[in-house]
């Protein structure tokens, strides 16, 4: 037996291969760093939890009758005969660790601001951008109720594409209300759907009675052609519900954020209600593409046995991300560079290579030097491989003479230096050369 990855995941590596879907690790790096930079701009903190959660704390967060739960999941029993489940998402077992851990004790700072980023594991078609392992990056924000806080969390969204450079986006947004306004378009909106039953796919179908918002977020072609025309959940908005997603409008106009309004939006969770949005992108194709996704939910940390908390957050897929920037051609910062790159002649300076490279290092540069005993060709090409800043060369003669040669990889400006220079103060030899 051949042993290879299961179906559905990636090895990210530091090199980029021509296969669909590798990145090299520097991009995902880069995309990291900008996301905690923008993210720490805010006040969010990172939590951590495990890649395995007990079944429950998925099953009734997202929702029995989501596909995530009814034909996604990885689950299992394990040893001990825990109904087990690899994290399908983010937000539930960070609402499990704030409830466990009572982060909502007072000497706790409120609003609590959280965010995330690691693997998650879904059961489905593999495709592009989509696979069995993925990886997300999220945020979640409890305590606070203020619409400025959907706001908030939507505009640092926005400012974290903005960092990486993507133009080609659209931020599109709904309100699915409060309890009230949400029963009341339930049941409007099962009246307008049972006509159609059988015409229905058969998931749809089968969430009529349970779910029938799930219809709307259905990607059936036959489901898509009969709810264009089914009722608005913002004709079914009581006062208060109106009067959030109005300030919600008010705040992006505001801030300068343009938006779209789908009223037919619902996303795949069951916990959500108010505010809710996506970030699509065409860059992709010939359709419309979601990078980023979230709203509010104000139930959730009750859910699970907590104080009643107002909650709002986000994820975004990196690997399609990835996809996104590749589209949009956009070049992502590498790896820092190589500052130099030592060339050893002869094994009889091995020992003081290594020492060079450490005292470099030390000072708070990159190094890297030939530990394979190659010839100077060679090793001036792996310098070059390595788009080293600068070149240094080391043999025999030199080191009798207590001096390195060191050139300009680009302008070809090379220079001696004493050794205990090198040692002492390699950083005015750096300013020198570059």
């Amino acid at each position: 037996m051949k042993l290879q990855r299961p179906k559905g995941t990636n090895d990210i590596l530091p090199i980029e291969l021509k296969e669909k879907e590798q990145f090299k690790s520097s991009d995902w790096q880069h995309v990291e760093q900008v996301a905690r930079s923008v993210f720490a701009d805010y006040q969010y903190q990172e939590i951590r939890t495990p890649i395995f959660e007990n079944y429950e704390v998925f099953s009734r967060a997202v929702g029995d009758t989501s596909d995530i739960v009814s034909k996604e999941m990885y689950d299992f029993y394990d040893k001990g005969n825990r109904h087990i489940s690899l994290r399908p998402e983010g937000t539930a077992a960070v609402v499990r660790a704030y409830v466990e851990h009572k982060l909502f004790a007072p000497e706790h700072i409120s609003p609590t601001k959280l965010f995330y980023q690691g693997p998650m594991f879904r059961f489905e078609r593999p495709q592009a951008g989509r696979s069995r392992q993925f990886h997300q990056i999220g945020v979640e924000c409890f305590g606070s109720v203020n619409p400025a806080t959907d706001v908030e969390s939507i505009a640092m969204a926005m400012r974290f594409f903005d960092q990486l450079g993507l133009k080609r986006i659209t931020l599109v947004i709904n309100t699915l209300g409060d309890k009230s306004s949400r029963e009341t378009f339930r049941q409007a909106l099962i009246d307008y759907l049972l006509p159609f039953k059988d015409e229905l796919s058969e998931d749809s179908a089968s969430r009529l009675a349970k779910n029938p918002l799930r219809v709307l977020d259905s990607k059936d072609k036959r489901d898509i052609a009969i709810v264009a025309n089914a009722p608005s959940i913002l004709d079914y908005l009581n006062e208060a519900s109106q009067a959030h997603f109005e300030a919600v409008k008010t705040m992006l106009e505001a801030l300068n954020i343009p938006y779209v309004i789908d009223s037919n939006m619902v996303r795949g969770l069951d916990y959500y209600n108010h505010t809710i949005f996506e970030v699509t992108s065409d860059a992709i194709g010939n359709a419309k593409t979601t990078i980023c996704g979230g709203g509010r939910y104000d139930g959730l940390v009750e859910y699970f046995d907590g104080p009643k908390t107002a909650g709002f957050g986000f994820a975004l897929g990196v690997e399609r991300l990835l996809l996104t920037l590749k589209a949009e051609e956009i070049k992502l910062a590498s790896n820092l560079p190589l500052n130099v790159y030592l060339v050893a002649l002869g094994e009889s300076v091995n020992v003081a290579a290594l020492q060079i490279v450490q005292a470099i290092r030390n000072q708070g540069f990159s190094a890297e030097r030939d530990v394979l005993n190659r010839k100077a060709k060679a090793q001036f090409k792996t310098a070059d491989k390595l788009n080293s800043e600068l070149i240094a060369t080391l043999g025999e003669d030199e080191l009798n003479q207590s001096v390195i040669k060191i050139k300009n990889a680009k302008t070809r400006e090379e220079r001696a230096y004493p050794l205990n220079q090198v040692y002492q103060d390699f950083a005015l030899i750096y300013d020198e050369l570059i």
